[in-house]
């Protein structure tokens, strides 16, 4: 199931959308969950990062395309925007927010499907990927495991350590090491979960890890953590 929003503020474009999506799902026999939004106040409120794609029209009353767009890409980096514009100059901005593309109005059944093509690629590729949801100020994140170094224990929350930044979130750190073990984390130390396709070595009883980390491995630890890690790097990790 794709999950696909649309985000526009002229209700016969909104039907128009629904059914051209009625259309694509009977030609390609795929199955999609819409979700319908008349301003980018409504989308942004309470993020969730559930949709794989976004038809958002970049002229709108209260909160216009692009600084929605911006919004949720601050959450959301992997979901498919794509823009809906009666002006091209606007559409021409879209590389601000990495959007996938844009279609013109009145938009044509030829056009929606050609970019709808172009995004479905993108989202199938993606679901090869694992995901992290997790709750930060502003809404809920999406944020691929693959970009996570190590997860680090502070009390009742964890402190998320990844490429887009560090996210301070709920835990329990038992919880999430019981999420993401099977996926290639091993924890070193009590406080420290790693990702184990970023550890660049071991020196010392620390382990060191592409995003110039040096994390103590315990003694408790070390044993599990080693074999973990030899696992993964002779390529029997699933």
């Amino acid at each position: 199931m794709i999950q696909i929003a649309i985000v526009e503020d002229e209700k016969v474009y909104v039907s128009t959308l629904q059914k051209y999506l009625k259309q694509y799902e009977e030609e390609h026999s795929v199955n999609f969950q819409i979700h319908t939004f008349s301003d980018g106040l409504d989308i942004i409120s309470d993020y969730s990062s559930e949709y794989d794609i976004i038809f958002m029209d970049i002229q709108m009353t209260h909160l216009d395309g692009m600084k929605t767009a911006e919004k949720i890409r601050s959450l959301d980096e992997d979901v498919a925007i794509i823009f809906i514009t009666s002006t091209v100059s606007f559409a021409v901005q879209g590389y601000l927010v990495d959007a996938l593309g844009y279609i013109v109005k009145p938009v044509s059944y030829f056009a929606f499907s050609q970019i709808l093509n172009k995004a479905i690629k993108q989202v199938k590729q993606k679901q090869t990927q694992y995901y992290m949801h997790i709750d930060v100020d502003g809404g809920r994140m999406r944020l691929s495991t693959s970009q996570i170094y190590y997860i680090e224990s502070q009390k009742h929350h964890v402190l998320i350590h990844s490429e887009q930044g560090d996210f301070l979130t709920a835990g329990p750190m038992k919880r999430i090491e019981a999420e993401l073990s099977p996926l290639g984390f091993s924890k070193c130390h009590n406080a420290y979960l790693v990702n184990l396709q970023h550890v660049t070595g071991v020196l010392q009883n620390n382990a060191l890890l592409s995003d110039s980390s040096n994390l103590p491995i315990s003694r408790a630890r070390k044993k599990a953590f080693m074999s973990d890690l030899t696992k993964f790097m002779g390529g029997t990790q699933k």
